[in-house]
């Protein structure tokens, strides 16, 4: 009881630190208004991420680690299981199309638990500002099976940090339409499941993302080597190919690939080792 105490006290801190920063502005929102250089890392941990930068660090399925340069932890489709490292994440993302998305009881000393749908059919908005970063959300409908469609059942989330903007489409079920495209903006890194039938088939999601134009794209949600290699063969003709060989990879606005670039990480639960 004692360490998980001073643990809380030590988390605190560091996220009082990472509010007092500033955010470098980025690009997305003014676009979305106005609208109706790679590095790689093999180990994932919490150490220290150099300015301007940002760590992404694929979990599993559909969670990601986002860390900051302030030290601030994000963690998408939260779960309630990262791993073996303790780690207690100053914002998780859930989603609750199914419950490999969400869970019910996340630990109560996460500050900022932000679910990606309302009341039934209503949605929810989220515009997070923790200095440092700001994390918002466009609403997405999802496949019901009680009413057929549960109009803003989901939610892509976007952050917004070192002049970046990367997003997270989710368990995206439809091609987002003009105002959800004009929402969005320019999204530089953009993680996309890509199994090809739970979420959008690949045609479509190949669609979206070409239209997305993301600097960065990073497929998640493959069941199988057999999808991602079909996923990988319909974007080769406008995107390079580029296999990470790890989890993790740590990106800034000047390190950005010029040509679009699929950047394939390999899964792995956050570990002391």
């Amino acid at each position: 009881m004692i360490l998980r105490s001073l643990f809380i006290f030590i988390l605190s801190a560091g996220i009082a630190q990472a509010q007092d920063l500033e955010r470098t502005p980025s690009h997305c929102l003014a676009l979305a208004d106005a609208t109706p250089g790679i590095e790689y890392i093999v180990p994932a941990s919490l150490a220290p991420v150099d300015e301007e930068t940002v760590r992404i660090h694929y979990i599993h399925h559909a969670s990601f680690l986002i860390r900051s340069h302030g030290g601030l932890n994000m963690v998408t489709d939260y779960t309630g299981y990262t791993g073996t490292l303790p780690l207690i994440p100053d914002v998780v993302t859930m989603n609750h199309a199914h419950a490999t998305h969400w869970t019910a009881n996340p630990d109560p000393a996460i500050p900022h638990v932000l679910p990606g749908w309302g009341p039934f059919g209503e949605g929810i908005v989220h515009n997070l500002d923790l200095g440092e970063v700001l994390v918002r959300n466009v609403s997405t409908d999802i496949r019901s099976s009680f009413a057929g469609i549960e109009t803003k059942g989901n939610s892509i989330f976007v952050f917004e940090l070192a002049g970046l903007c990367v997003g997270h489409l989710g368990h995206l079920h439809h091609e987002p339409d003009a105002e959800q495209y004009a929402a969005l903006g320019r999204v530089d890194i953009v993680m996309a499941p890509v199994d090809g039938g739970y979420t959008l088939d690949l045609a479509t999601m190949t669609r979206v993302l070409k239209r997305l134009r993301s600097s960065v794209v990073i497929p998640m949600h493959w069941f199988s080597l057999f999808a991602l290699d079909d996923f990988l063969q319909g974007m080769s003709d406008e995107f390079q190919i580029v296999e990470v060989g790890g989890p993790s990879l740590e990106m800034s606005l000047d390190r950005l690939p010029s040509r679009p670039t699929v950047m394939v990480l390999r899964p792995a639960f956050l570990s002391e080792n």
